[in-house]
């Protein structure tokens, strides 16, 4: 069975398995429980379900590896001297002991080390390409991402196999050329003819990164059997037993059944080092020995001056392949992690049937949640022949999508949200496997092309696209995860996933006609802007008119804070300490102060001006900044004193950069995102656990985009009083801490009635922003300034860092709150994204009448 195969399983009641109630059994040496507490100290406030991405390692490794660095010196092996003969000495113990680990014959084998699976892979490519003639490559559709990039080094072409029967097919095509006229099969395509020698690559993965299917490890012998009577083909096998290994063991003892080569990563085993492996087996290892390129260490001889000539080292693979000064520290630290793990686990035996055993649990479990109106909460991503129980089959890998109770998926973008608010650690979107995504979410290849230029890209959490999941939410055990982690996660799916409240009953009703009894006027409560992305708000004075342009409030997000390496502007998502710094509008003296919360004395200063010209040429720089996925050119400062007060207020190497203001370069060449602005029409839609108001939605026709600067995604942020005493409430209830109102980084909060008579019970009003149109804002003598709205705002985690200290909220209010009261779409929403309807420039202040022009 293939991934074509993949049952997308969501099964009735009646057909699911009974979930298992009993301790899980002990399968190592020492109880689980201790192991976690001793050996990873790191894992007791946080559930860790990315095992197939790495696993973490234990103490006792870091420990007897830092000792050994403190008590033994180690040269480079390239050297004579004894700390180098040292080294190399260990070295070759390590490669024979790496090599035992699976069962392989170091008579028979060869292990290379390399930086990881993927290094190895590429290697292995690569010197395919130098034979005479190219090669071609087949490839399995499970296979991993790094697999499938060698095929565009494949002169003779490539093929994907989409699933388990096109490659059985091909080998029983090959076996039976085979018997007609002793050739060897030419499946693959490669051409030649002539007596010209075919040579052929075919890869695959031991395990499916994707789901944990485990594919057939005989095809290997199958493959080599049917090249024996051919004097044209050489045909190579490749395994990526990268996924595999984690939690299962490679048997590499019959080296007629064994792969050519092999790839591993030491590290999503034993957590630790950072080091991949390629073993080859000895009687296929001169394919790769012929390539052209060759780096210290793997020569015997060089000369270079006059004539051009070198001779390779030959006694043994590795001395060929591993070019450069090795790894030395981490393979040091291979010893201690191979010996730690048998210690704690005893083999990888051992861990096979242990996490078995929690996957059975977690899938049951997972397939059991139903909705109030008996929908499946989870669409689960297997194999329909596995079997969780048979380690030959299936390895301890979930994936799956969630939906509502109306069957609508959520992203795994609000997955990873709530998941982080919870200290939970998973994997979401494309998960590096394009055919095994493909395959389970019906992805045609057309859509993927549609889903790119969308914005879609690998590595993005998975959004939803066109009604359809773009990626999946991926649980993976390791050797030391616990029931405890299950449980875990589970109550967090109940909490957050599972509405047990009929779909019926909980059908929400659009918005339609306005209730007169609800206020349309309302006022100006406060107003901040934030001249530097991320970082604290300034608060207008309460006397001040402010002015107003159609980029937003003016001063707000002209500056932004920019990692030095790579160009990105900081986010307080990233670094929540970015709300310690203070900037602060200093008109008197036109400059912008910039004052650190732990550090009020110290200050740097920027001129106001957004005219360059009165800064020295040697003051700023341009340079293209990456915000929030645009490029934009901005102006940097070069001031060491400037960069050197934010790396040590942050402990980032950045510096300030400013993008070009209203008025001096032309209009803003950033724009409001694409969801916003336009016409949604309302639907029916059920938030998952929610008894709130009607949908938000924006109603406005169509438009051209409108400006911003480095805002996230609109020109102004809009939030009601009513609808955060609402949400107060309902935190309180709960014994919840209620946040602040600079939580939600609005530039305007509107209320009820004038500051500092604010109305107690003004909650019947919360969300009524939801269905607004446009304010039309105005003080007494004043013109009028109006402003649109654009869209409700859709939050994440930031909400939850405590702007006032730069702390994350322990229990993940005000968010957890919201993703429970205010989610549609599989999304959360608080405030309005507004901005000035028409051109030029309006003013606004504290205490303004707000008129309201609401949709319907």
């Amino acid at each position: 069975m293939g991934e074509a195969d993949i049952c997308a399983s969501a099964a009735t009641p009646e057909s699911s398995n009974p979930v298992p109630t009993s301790p899980p059994s002990n399968h190592y040496p020492i109880p689980i429980d201790l192991i976690r507490q001793k050996e990873y100290p790191l894992l007791a406030e946080t559930t860790y379900l990315d095992h197939a991405g790495t696993t973490p390692p234990p103490a006792s490794l870091i420990n007897r590896f830092s000792y050994d660095l403190l008590t033994n010196l180690y040269g480079n092996p390239h050297s004579s001297s004894s700390s180098s003969q040292l080294a190399t000495r260990n070295i070759e113990d390590i490669r024979h002991d790496a090599l035992r680990f699976f069962n392989a014959d170091p008579a028979e084998f060869d292990l290379v080390f390399v930086a990881n699976a993927t290094a190895g892979i590429k290697l292995i490519a690569e010197a395919f390409r130098e034979e005479q003639g190219g090669f071609w490559y087949g490839y399995h559709g499970a296979a991993h991402t790094s697999l499938v990039g060698a095929r565009e080094l494949a002169e003779r072409g490539s093929r994907c196999f989409e699933d388990d029967a096109e490659v059985e097919e091909w080998l029983e095509e090959d076996q039976e050329h085979d018997k007609v006229d002793g050739r060897g099969g030419g499946g693959g395509g490669g051409g030649g003819g002539g007596g010209v020698e075919r040579l052929e690559l075919f890869a695959y993965p031991a395990q499916s990164n994707m789901n944990g299917r485990r594919l057939p490890l005989n095809w290997c012998r199958r493959i080599r059997h049917c090249q024996h009577n051919s004097c044209s083909l050489r045909r190579y096998t490749l395994l990526d037993a990268a996924a595999l290994v984690s939690t299962s063991p490679l048997d590499l003892g019959d080296k007629d059944s064994a792969p050519d080569f092999t790839v591993l990563s030491f590290y999503k085993i034993f957590g630790f080092p950072d080091l991949g492996a390629l073993i080859v087996r000895k009687d296929s290892a001169d394919v790769l020995l012929r390539r052209a390129y060759f780096g210290g260490g793997t020569v015997d001889m060089v000369v270079c001056l006059k004539e051009q000539w070198h001779a390779k080292k030959t006694d043994f693979s590795h001395e060929s392949l591993e070019d450069g000064t090795l790894p030395v520290h981490n393979i040091m630290a291979l010893r201690h992690a191979m010996h730690v793990h048998k210690q704690l686990y005893g083999s990888l035996e051992n861990v096979a049937r242990h996490t078995a055993e929690l996957a059975d649990r977690l899938y049951a479990n997972l397939q059991a949640l139903r909705h109030g109106n008996g929908v499946s909460v989870c669409t689960i991503y297997r194999d329909c022949a596995t079997d969780y129980m048979d380690t030959s089959q299936q390895g301890p890998v979930i994936a799956f999508n969630i939906r509502n109770a109306q069957s609508i998926y959520f992203s795994g973008t609000e997955v990873e949200k709530l998941a982080n608010i919870r200290n939970i650690q998973l994997r979401t979107g494309g998960l590096c496997n394009p055919g095994g995504i493909a395959t389970a979410l019906d992805l045609a290849p057309w859509e993927m092309r549609q889903n790119f230029s969308a914005g879609q890209k690998c590595g993005n959490d998975g959004e939803m696209l066109s009604g359809k999941p773009t990626g999946m939410i991926r649980l993976s055990l390791g050797a030391m995860s616990t029931q405890h982690d299950i449980d875990v996660f589970l109550d967090f799916m109940r909490e957050f996933f599972v509405d047990l409240i009929s779909a019926r009953s909980q059908e929400l009703t659009p918005p339609g006609t306005p209730d007169p009894s609800i206020c349309t006027n309302f006022y100006i409560e406060s107003l901040t802007v934030y001249p530097i992305k991320s970082c604290a708000g300034f608060l207008v004075p309460s006397h001040q008119s402010w002015p107003i342009y159609p980029e937003g409030l003016a001063w707000d997000r002209e500056w932004c804070l920019v990692h030095k390496g790579t160009g990105v502007a900081l986010s307080q998502k990233r670094y929540p300490k970015m709300a310690l710094i203070r900037p602060s509008l200093d008109f008197e003296h036109g400059v912008l102060r910039v004052r650190f919360a732990g550090d009020m004395q110290t200050e740097v200063a920027v001129p106001l001006s957004a005219d360059p010209r009165p800064l020295a040429d040697d003051q700023y720089k341009s340079q293209t900044l990456a915000v929030c996925g645009d490029k934009v050119t901005s102006r940097m400062y070069t001031s060491p004193n400037i960069s050197a007060f934010f790396t040590a207020a942050l402990g980032v190497p950045c510096t300030l950069a400013r993008f070009p203001a209203h008025g001096t370069a032309g209009p803003s060449i950033r724009h409001a995102k694409a969801h916003l602005g336009g016409s949604q029409k309302p639907r029916n839609i059920s938030s998952s656990i929610s008894t709130t108001t009607a949908e938000p939605r924006a109603s406005k026709p169509k438009q051209s985009p409108h400006s911003i600067l480095l805002s996230n995604e609109s020109p102004i942020l809009l939030i009601t009083r009513p609808s955060l005493n609402r949400l107060t409430s309902q935190i309180k209830e709960n014994n919840g801490i209620a946040p602040h109102a600079s939580a939600f980084r609005a530039n305007i909060i509107v209320a009820s009635s004038l500051p500092g008579n604010n109305t107690v019970n003004d909650t019947n009003e919360a969300y009524v922003e939801d269905d607004w149109r446009s304010l039309s804002i105005s003080a007494e003598g004043t013109s009028t300034t109006t402003l649109k709205t654009l869209g409700p705002c859709r939050r994440c985690q930031m909400v939850t860092i405590d702007q006032m200290t730069g702390i994350r909220e322990a229990q993940g209010e005000p968010f957890a709150t919201l993703a429970k009261t205010r989610r549609w779409d599989g999304k959360v929403w608080f405030g309005v994204h507004a901005c000035l309807d028409g051109v030029g420039a309006g003013r606004v202040g504290v205490g303004d009448r707000v008129v309201v022009e609401r949709s319907g």
